[in-house]
């Protein structure tokens, strides 16, 4: 140790306000040096690329995202890339219907070192199939609820009927919104104050409902009738 070093930390000894900066300085190299990065990007396609970005702080997971979307029988696939809070954070696959021809699925992947998010993950395949549940459908827009007066038909694994509401940021501009419909029980992963990265905007929720979808009429009557031994 040289004689300089050796003076200054004695100095710090002697000093209740230099340790103090000393400490508050040493705290913050440390969170600097707990910082993630991540690949940020959001692209048409089943991939895309960007520059690396250091995660806010309270942002602790890199995330892709890889959708496609069905409307009208045309498909579109679109991925993200971005940071996230780990516990907000799904890794899996996802489908949701939103509408009459209105399907939406999507994989995700979710990790907490630097740079794990860079490259790709397989595109998801759409189940188009009815599988004989309904629920509830609406969308609003300028507003946080919706009545469901209408109905939609679920699909392949969608077994849940779910109410999401809260706002929706695009750029500078946010705006309320609500909306009901089908989803697999994976969705419901979603909570209270989730922010959801997707291509365009960025979904937080003050609401998340999520409820097992009604088995129909027929069904439950078939189910009835079994012998009980």
């Amino acid at each position: 140790m040289g004689p300089d070093l050796g003076a200054d930390i004695m100095r710090i000894a002697r000093s209740p306000q230099l340790g103090l900066l000393a400490l508050s300085l040493l705290c913050t190299l440390l969170s600097l040096a707990q910082s993630l990065y991540c690949e940020v990007c959001k692209e048409s396609g089943p991939s895309c690329t960007g520059k690396l970005k250091l995660c806010e702080a309270e942002k602790d997971a890199c995330v892709t995202i890889v959708g496609l979307s069905t409307t009208g029988g045309k498909e579109s696939v679109y991925t993200s890339k971005n940071c996230m809070k780990y516990k907000d954070c799904y890794s899996g696959f996802i489908s949701t219907t939103l509408g009459h021809e209105e399907h939406m699925v999507s994989n995700s992947y979710c990790c907490q070192e630097d740079r794990c998010n860079q490259g790709s993950i397989p595109t998801p395949k759409n189940n188009s199939t009815l599988n004989g549940l309904r629920c509830p459908f609406c969308m609003a827009i300028f507003q946080e609820t919706c009545s469901g007066d209408q109905v939609v038909h679920c699909v392949g694994h969608e077994t849940q009927c779910l109410y999401f509401s809260g706002t929706v940021q695009t750029g500078i501009i946010s705006t309320k919104f609500a909306i009901r419909g089908c989803a697999t029980k994976s969705a419901c992963h979603a909570q209270v104050g989730t922010e959801v990265p997707s291509v365009t905007y960025t979904y937080e929720l003050r609401r998340a409902d999520c409820v097992p979808a009604p088995q129909p009429p027929g069904r439950a009557e078939k189910k009835s009738t079994l012998p009980v031994h």
